[in-house]
């Protein structure tokens, strides 16, 4: 497999944004969480009827394969499919890294992924060098990205600080940055030093887990434009050139997300929109630190009492990666 654009089907009904390598991006996406509920059907209907064609998954999620079932079912060619997951912290490093894309691969059932991120700047309590650790892992991500086995690799939750560590150690600078964004929390700043560095930004929990479908200033600018305050939310991170990736399971909130493109706020709408900054976050970044290293630990214990099976099993896997990467 080559890397590039020119394969890549575009859906016509959605717009897309141009990566700083070239890669085209649809603007629009269906995101997962890990206590957010999977619905298979919901899955194959925004691909199949609504024309979804960007999935945002992680390992966390425990749904890749589901993922992968469902693009199948749904009829939709894989060059169609924009698929993003995750590398979570537990397995950072640029061995573990190299095995569980590979991983993540089989279980999406693909031999590439299009956007492979780094879940979190966060490290295991235990790593001793928490700025080496995050180097070799991306080291990793660009060599997976150099051999076309991702169109683009990027990072997610890392704020400005993080970044200007991050970067001091990167040949390729991160294609994506996804972060928790919607009018209540709007990192202008980060969003700013993204655009400066050519990373493009994309916004999860646009809609703040529906907490501000309710808010007065939302519907009031709903009411004028004969929307939804869903859509308004959505629209407002699309034309701010953020990616926003709403969850749902339900077919009709799906439908309704994806006819966001027939709509265009007026710019008091978006002053209105730019301006209900309250540092609000429906994603508690305090517990992930605890998650991480309840998730490394039982990933050891566990590695402890299958030492013969992991081994051979991570034998396989670095075997068949390295056919993988010699032949690309």
């Amino acid at each position: 497999m080559t890397r590039g654009t020119d394969e890549i089907y575009l859906a016509p009904k959605f717009h897309y944004v141009k990566l700083s390598n070239g890669v085209q991006m649809p603007k629009l996406g269906l995101g997962m969480s890990h206590k957010g509920g999977y619905s298979h059907s919901a899955v194959v209907y925004a691909l199949r009827e609504c024309g979804y064609r960007l999935i945002d998954t992680a390992v966390r999620y425990s749904n890749e394969h589901q993922i992968g079932l469902a693009i199948k079912e749904s009829k939709v060619p894989r060059k169609e499919v924009f698929i993003t997951t995750k590398l979570w912290p537990a397995q950072y490093g640029y061995e573990s890294t190299l095995i569980d894309f590979q991983a993540s691969c089989q279980r999406l059932a693909v031999n590439y992924i299009d956007l492979y991120l780094m879940h979190w700047p966060e490290c295991p309590s235990s790593c001793t060098d928490r700025r080496q650790l995050l180097a070799d892992t991306w080291r990793a991500m660009e060599l997976l990205y150099h051999k076309g086995l991702c169109r683009a690799i990027g990072v997610s939750n890392f704020w400005i600080a993080d970044l200007q560590r991050f970067l001091l150690d990167c040949t390729v600078v991160p294609h994506v940055n996804q972060v928790e964004c919607h009018p209540y929390h709007n990192p202008r700043e980060l969003i700013a030093y993204c655009r400066q560095r050519g990373i493009q930004f994309e916004g999860y929990s646009p809609l703040a887990k529906a907490t501000l479908l309710d808010k007065a200033p939302v519907l009031a600018v709903a009411k004028r434009n004969n929307c939804t305050p869903a859509q308004v939310l959505l629209r407002w991170s699309i034309q701010n050139d953020v990616i926003a990736i709403p969850q749902s399971t339900s077919e009709e909130r799906l439908k309704e997300n994806a006819q966001i493109f027939s709509i265009e706020l007026s710019v008091d709408d978006m002053a209105v929109l730019d301006n209900l900054h309250r540092n609000y976050r429906v994603v508690d970044s305090s517990t992930i630190q605890q998650k991480i290293d309840t998730s490394y630990a039982e990933q050891l214990q566990l590695s402890w009492q299958l030492a013969g099976q992991c081994k051979n099993e991570k034998r396989c896997m670095l075997g068949s990666l390295h056919s993988k990467l010699t032949k690309t």
